[in-house]
């Protein structure tokens, strides 16, 4: 075997692992939040002692972090692509839509952003600047949506974009407190109102 694959082998394997960990967290936080959820049942679940989850990650905290910063890695990517083909409301609906193929995602920011308006809470800090920027973002595109005539030009971008975020995280407590009560269809409701209406 060549060195380079001497090198990938423990590489990959680690890899894998840190994938696990993060995984069995994130089910963890979701049910439990971030107190309630403790690194020796994360250990236990994935076979490893609470040294061996601390050898890839150096804390509880770093674990949360890093948890946090995958899901919204990926979600931020999917969103990019849909509005690489779209405009911002056909990529609104896709997302919600998302959600409800991920109640343990959906659960996870639902509990920590709750736990996190402590601002002692270790992810305070991620959830302020997470809303500020997922504002700042959906107000662009609706402004870049009202220069398209997408969206009426009526109405305020910055209002627009905290009804939507204020709408987006009010469904997904309905819908994790009864999945039966879906997302998309208030979602969608609310989105066709800002298109320009016919005359």
């Amino acid at each position: 075997m060549s060195q380079q694959g001497t090198i990938r082998g423990p590489y990959a394997k680690t890899a894998a692992r840190r994938e696990e960990i993060l995984s069995t967290a994130l089910e963890v936080f979701a049910q439990q939040g971030f107190r309630g959820g403790s690194m020796r049942e994360i250990a236990e679940r994935v076979g490893l002692s609470q040294a061996g989850v601390l050898h890839h990650f150096d804390s509880k905290e770093a674990l949360l972090a890093a948890v946090l910063q995958q899901r919204d890695s990926q979600n931020n990517a999917l969103f990019a692509a849909d509005l690489a083909q779209q405009g911002v409301l056909d990529a609104l609906r896709h997302a919600v839509r998302r959600d409800s193929q991920s109640d343990g995602l959906v659960r996870l920011f639902v509990t920590l952003a709750a736990e996190a308006t402590d601002p002692e809470h270790p992810a305070h800090a991620f959830f302020v600047q997470r809303y500020a920027d997922l504002l700042a973002m959906i107000a662009a595109e609706v402004r870049a949506g009202q220069a398209s005539q997408d969206i009426r030009a009526d109405l305020d971008a910055e209002v627009s974009a905290a009804v939507i975020v204020a709408l987006w995280d009010g469904l997904q407590v309905q819908w994790l407190l009864d999945d039966q009560r879906a997302m998309s269809p208030a979602m969608d409701s609310y989105l066709t109102s800002l298109e320009p209406r016919v005359v």
